[in-house]
């Protein structure tokens, strides 16, 4: 398995050597905040929101100060506007009140923010702090992991944990955005395009060990 999974790594990096994360910010809070946006939504859409809601509230005691029906307002395309305005409000007053004004840089931490799962919390640990093992557990790296045989099952913590035993610790957050763009491109959840695809002589899926 350790051979396999070193030779999709390589063959990942040879596809997409900027692993970045797709969602745009500058400031640390602006990352969990795209991030928390991003659930049940593209981060494309994100994209396109983010740019005003940052521009109007442009440091995070503006967003910890903001009316929620006004965070409403902004974010009203992204799907489920109300519980994450509601969360992204709470949980830039919890960065102010409770953690000096930065993301934390710990998992027990991050969890005690409003709407941060385990998935946002290692996105943000290996994206802002470079944390090794950070794996970012989304439905397509659980989709093509459960296809290339590299997990099992479909509840993300589970997957997570597997992937953990394997995957290098320096590696896996960069691994978990290159498998986010081997999704979109070739992998995609209908249609995928097995026949132009890199991997598929390591898929299990295509009959492979």
């Amino acid at each position: 398995m350790e051979e396999k999974v070193l030779e999709i790594i390589e063959r990942l990096k040879a596809l997409y050597p900027d692993a970045l994360c797709a969602l745009h910010y500058q400031k640390d809070y602006e990352l969990m905040i795209a991030v928390r946006l991003s659930a049940q939504c593209t981060d494309a859409r994100v994209n396109l929101v983010t740019p005003a809601l940052f521009e109007n509230y442009p440091s995070l005691q503006a967003f910890a100060d903001a009316d929620i029906a006004d965070i409403e307002r902004y974010i009203h395309s992204c799907g489920f506007y109300r519980q994450k305005a509601k969360d992204i409000v709470g949980a830039c007053k919890m960065l102010l009140d409770e953690y000096g004004g930065k993301v934390p840089d710990s998992m027990e931490a991050l969890l005690k923010l409003p709407g941060v799962g385990r998935k946002t919390a290692n996105l943000l640990l290996g994206d802002l702090y470079s944390v090794p093992s950070s794996v970012v557990c989304d439905t397509h790296c659980i989709r093509i992991c459960g296809r290339l045989g590299l997990s099992q099952g479909k509840e993300p913590e589970k997957v997570e944990m597997q992937l953990r035993k394997i995957l290098p610790p320096e590696e896996s957050s960069d691994f978990c955005h290159r498998i986010v763009l081997f999704g979109r491109d070739i992998c995609t959840a209908r249609s995928p395009k097995c026949d132009a695809c890199p991997l598929s002589y390591l898929c299990k899926q295509r009959g492979n060990p």
